[in-house]
């Protein structure tokens, strides 16, 4: 017979959003969590980057999932399979059930390799890496800083990923490093890029646009990744209807992403949304049919770009609203769409992206252009933010 338990609030997924969000309950007094997370380590997904740029080693961005569980807070070692909101009830992957007074729903993105054709061969072949996957970032700088000639192609694809930015950071850090051996001149480098601008924020487009340009950078603007030939190492780029084949000597891949699967197959999307995101109010964050149901981070359905900046702000929101809830309260907490994306753009510099949900610049400290190329920006991306994380945002203290 499967088990059966019961917690008063259930958070699925135990990444940055369920953590952080767990531990803020629970300093909020709430006694009975519960986390569900399937995986035994924890990752730290900004320093992916840097790891594929060779500015960050792997041990840096994981540690055991046993240490960042919050002191108080079960954790339950297992995976969700499905939710029937209407019974309260989860079930577990391995068969066990879980009922619940609030759920929270943050699993996060999956990775959807096989949207693109030859995709996951050609990252698993030896000239294709992709830095959203933590086993094959290492490999992407170690492809990266052996080339010495020859064409490297990085690409990003249409609809929402986790921090859309990212997917240009390698790049940047490559071509510095490259600029540094003196062989910059005798690579192509080529920017896969599905939107009209380089990344939409004003401001921040055209600090963007310099270092393209400083660098030498071939930028495919409207363009998207639609097939790879991984054994002939050739890529092929659509774009308006056409179709460009690009040889390649690396390939560094940013796959399609969405909700995972056995998410989409509940009710709680949104009737006819493809990507599978919890159907939730914008700025309570709370679900528009369940009122016990919540969501944040990756796997929500709401409009701002999916980053740990704007996770930050939406747990402080969640958090507040659940408690307030639970008393029978109104929810007077209101996320305002805030999301924030550190490019790397040199390997000591970064241009900091603070916008909106309509990609307005939103700058934490008005009137201080931090779109602007800054070294203090890398200490703070590169050095500082880490050890918040780890110390502060994952102990519900950020």
């Amino acid at each position: 017979m499967p088990a059966q338990q019961h917690h008063d609030v259930l958070v699925i997924g135990g990444g940055n959003a369920g953590i952080s969000l767990a531990a803020r309950l629970h300093r909020y007094g709430v006694t009975d969590i519960a986390v569900v997370e399937p995986k035994d380590h924890h990752l730290y997904q900004p320093l992916f980057s840097h790891i594929a740029g060779g500015r960050a080693t792997a041990s840096e961005a994981i540690r055991p999932q046993s240490t960042v569980t919050p002191s108080g807070v079960k954790w339950i070692r297992d995976g969700a399979a499905g939710i029937d909101a209407a019974a309260n009830n989860v079930t577990l992957a391995s068969g066990d059930t879980v009922t619940y007074g609030q759920l929270v729903v943050c699993p996060g993105l999956q990775l959807d390799w096989d949207k693109v054709p030859g995709l996951a061969d050609a990252v698993h072949s030896p000239h294709g890496a992709s830095h959203y996957e933590f086993e094959l970032a290492p490999k992407a700088w170690t492809l990266l800083s052996t080339l010495k000639s020859g064409t490297a192609v990085f690409t990003m694809p249409a609809g929402p990923i986790k921090c859309g930015g990212a997917a240009q950071k390698p790049m940047y850090l490559a071509c510095d490093y490259w600029k540094e051996q003196g062989v910059l001149d005798d690579i192509r480098v080529v920017m896969v890029q599905p939107y009209p601008t380089v990344f939409g924020v004003p401001g921040v487009d055209e600090e963007l646009d310099r270092k393209v340009a400083e660098y030498g950078i071939e930028l495919r603007l409207n363009s998207e990744l639609v097939s790879v030939d991984a054994g002939g190492q050739k890529a092929s780029i659509r774009n308006n209807g056409a179709t460009e084949e690009l040889s390649y000597d690396v390939l560094n891949a940013v796959p399609p992403q969405s909700a995972p699967d056995w998410l989409k197959r509940t009710d709680l999307p949104a009737p006819g949304d493809g990507g599978g995101f919890v159907e939730v109010d914008p700025e309570t964050l709370r679900h528009v049919r369940y009122p016990n149901v919540w969501s944040l981070g990756d796997a929500a359905g709401t409009t701002n770009s999916k980053c740990g900046g704007a996770l930050r702000k939406q747990t402080k929101v969640l958090a507040k609203n659940l408690v307030a809830a639970r008393k029978g309260e109104p929810l007077k907490e209101k996320y305002n769409g805030y999301a924030v994306c550190p490019f790397t753009v040199s390997r000591s510099t970064v241009v900091f992206a603070e916008f909106d949900d309509q990609y307005r610049p939103m700058p934490t400290i008005p009137k201080v252009p931090t779109w602007k190329e800054s070294r203090a920006s890398w200490v703070v991306d590169r050095d500082i933010f880490p050890q918040v994380y780890w110390n502060l945002i994952l102990k519900g203290r950020a």
